[in-house]
């Protein structure tokens, strides 16, 4: 699995993952989480469940949509109010901070967009709360982040097309 961006907060953690073939996401996820399960299991000498469900993840365009992805993860210590984290590049626990020393960093693959060279300016900056909405909607629903025209396509092509469509019972026109 190619680890493009991420970052691990004390209730949740982001990973944008760029799979080698499809079906690979799920098989990795289910290893990550089972195998960190145990580990937790073992050394609190308990059970039962840690995580509350299933992974949430949705196909990404690759162009700045995935630029947009990657900041969105990157600057999410900034965004926690919880934290006391002003600059992105301070929280050691993602793909943009130092880890402590004892601690190896991931390796990161470039991936197939790059990121430019204010990056860091970048994902400092607040992000416009139309592409926090668009973004977490993606999130919510497993819809494709990306243009329309790909969204469509994206979706159709991985039978996502639900996600596309508004939640609910289709509304019925009221009768005169």
């Amino acid at each position: 699995m190619r680890l493009l961006a991420y970052c691990l907060l004390p209730n949740h953690f982001h990973l944008v993952l760029w799979p080698h073939e499809d079906g690979d996401l799920s098989r990795w996820m289910q290893w990550l989480l089972t195998s960190h399960v145990r580990r937790y299991h073992r050394h609190y000498d308990s059970s039962g469940h840690v995580w509350q469900g299933r992974f949430k993840a949705f196909p990404i365009q690759q162009d700045d949509h995935l630029l947009a992805v990657l900041r969105y993860v990157e600057r999410n210590p900034v965004r926690a109010k919880s934290l006391p984290v002003r600059k992105a590049e301070r929280w050691p626990w993602s793909s943009l901070g130092n880890p402590p020393k004892d601690l190896e960093k991931p390796t990161l693959d470039a991936g197939p967009v790059r990121r430019f060279e204010t990056w860091l300016d970048w994902v400092n900056e607040p992000q416009t709360e139309a592409e926090l909405t668009a973004l977490r909607d993606s999130v919510a629903r497993g819809t494709p982040y990306g243009g329309e025209h790909w969204q469509k396509v994206t979706a159709t092509r991985l039978g996502l097309e639900s996600t596309l469509r508004p939640r609910g019972r289709p509304r019925t026109k009221a009768k005169k």
